[in-house]
């Protein structure tokens, strides 16, 4: 064993990165993780540097670092992609007695940073001394599949237990209870709806291998689910891990994004209505232009990709452009929301469709055939729906719809902070309007959690609390 791996607190230490190019960007991606205080020195920072540095996660340096800069730094970095710069600049920093990466190049490196699995604070570390980085990827990508997103709330809740535990008599006694606790009440704890974890299961699918890169590259347009990572397909994982390239939209959560290699270039590619975004059209040439450049491109879209996307509009300019493209579903917000809710988006003798509508489109606020949608027992699921919500509850009334319509209101669905408020046509507006947050929300009109006995007067359960439950509010609390 040439590396002996440990780990560092960084916690209100300071780092100090020497680069601020594309080398710089997936090293900072790990240290913004920590608690560290970090310092970046360089000329010309990608623009992520710039925005990490304006939201204050780190201290940004427009000049070429001085000695007197790493005095007292716990690590050092050298990420400029100059060998000779990164070079001297390591020199100085082993004078200072400091210990030193210098990036893609093991041999001058006193440390190397692994491969990491973060489920905090449980972490996975997966090194091959440099033998074989496309095998820590894959053994990354394999772990990263078997290990649940919520075991990290395991392991929080265990160390909360830990007074409780001291009071039991040391030996057996206590571990028979961790054991019982992280072998099976634990682990049944955190399956909520949606997942089910199986006890001494061990057999997987195997996921399908990526197609091979081509000279030309290729663009895979990939639903990333309505934000757990858990409700990824494997195909989609797979494709993470080997992109060179991700194009996002702003809705795709943050741990989905994590899943991507560390070297991957991450770009944030949103639109967002009644706001500044992006265009489509530079979105099309984006893609068009890295997959020219023989890169593996995912496009990663919140959802499905087929459901309110543009994906006809992506697909066609990459065939216009001769470039390759393959599309991956994903789990729409509407059929993850109702299972949440536990209840169907068809039932017999209620309603035998349902429909998937746009609260609003590039032209406004979108027209529907809202009679029909104010019959008794007819179902839609409205996306973008926030802004639009008072227009809609206008709509279904002025067309005959009852007041006390059902409609559930369901907003970050399937991730940590998820609210969800039952109400109706008449309360809609007022409702959506004392809502606290601002991620992505959906309308479940003619749905209601309480067709499968859910209770409205659950205690609300923040996000503060980092619990992963989910939050039910009375309509009647709603305004």
């Amino acid at each position: 064993m040439k590396h002996f791996p440990i780990y560092v607190d960084l916690s209100d230490r300071k780092v100090v990165v020497s680069g601020t190019g594309h080398a710089a960007v997936s090293k900072l991606r790990l240290l913004l993780k920590t608690g560290a205080r970090i310092a970046v020195f360089g000329l010309r920072p990608e623009h992520e540097i710039r925005d990490w540095a304006e939201r204050g996660k780190l201290s940004l340096f427009l000049r070429p670092i001085k000695k007197r800069d790493i005095r007292g730094a716990t690590l050092l970095y050298c990420a400029n992609e100059d060998a000779a710069e990164d070079s001297r600049i390591a020199e100085i920093g082993r004078r200072l007695r400091i210990i030193v990466n210098i990036v893609d190049n093991l041999a001058e490196s006193d440390f190397i940073t692994p491969a990491i699995v973060d489920r905090t604070p449980v972490t996975v570390a997966i090194g091959t001394e440099g033998a074989a980085p496309v095998l820590a990827r894959m053994l990354k990508a394999d772990i990263e599949e078997r290990l649940p997103q919520s075991i990290g709330k395991l392991a929080r809740t265990g160390r909360e237990m830990r007074p409780l535990a001291q009071g039991l008599p040391a030996g057996k006694s206590r571990r028979e209870f961790w054991n019982g606790y992280f072998a099976n009440k634990g682990m049944k704890s955190l399956a909520g709806p949606g997942r089910i974890l199986e006890e001494g299961s061990t057999t997987r699918a195997e996921p399908d291998s990526p197609p091979p890169k081509t000279a030309r590259g290729r663009v895979f347009i990939v639903g990333a689910g309505p934000g757990d990572p858990d409700l990824m397909t494997l195909r989609a994982r797979n494709l993470l891990h080997d992109a060179d390239v991700v194009v996002h939209d702003q809705l795709v959560s943050d741990p989905i994004i994590e899943i991507a290699r560390r070297e991957s270039l991450i770009i944030r590619a949103g639109k967002k209505g009644f706001s500044e975004s992006w265009k489509q059209e530079d979105i099309n040439d984006l893609l068009i232009h890295h997959a020219s450049a023989g890169r593996q491109v995912i496009r990663l879209k919140s959802g499905d990709p087929a459901i309110f996307s543009r994906l006809d509009e992506e697909t066609s300019a990459l065939s216009d452009a001769g470039i390759e493209w393959e599309i991956i579903p994903g789990i729409t917000t509407a059929t993850a929301a109702a299972a949440r809710l536990g209840v169907s988006l068809t039932r017999r003798r209620r309603n035998s469709e349902v429909r998937f509508l746009t609260g609003h489109d590039v032209m406004g606020f979108t027209e529907h055939d809202w009679a029909d949608l104010a019959k008794p027992g007819a179902v839609a699921a409205i996306y973008m729906s926030r802004r639009s919500a008072r227009f809609i509850c206008g709509r279904m009334l002025m067309y005959g719809s009852p007041g006390s319509k059902p409609v559930t209101i369901v907003e970050n669905a399937t991730r940590p902070d998820e609210t969800i408020i039952f109400t109706d046509v008449l309360n809609l507006a007022s409702a959506v309007e004392k809502a606290e947050k601002t991620g992505p929300m959906i309308l479940l009109v003619g749905l209601h959690g309480s067709e499968t006995g859910m209770q409205e007067g659950r205690i609300p359960v923040t996000s503060a609390d980092r619990r992963g439950e989910a939050r039910h509010v009375p309509a009647s609390a709603a305004h």
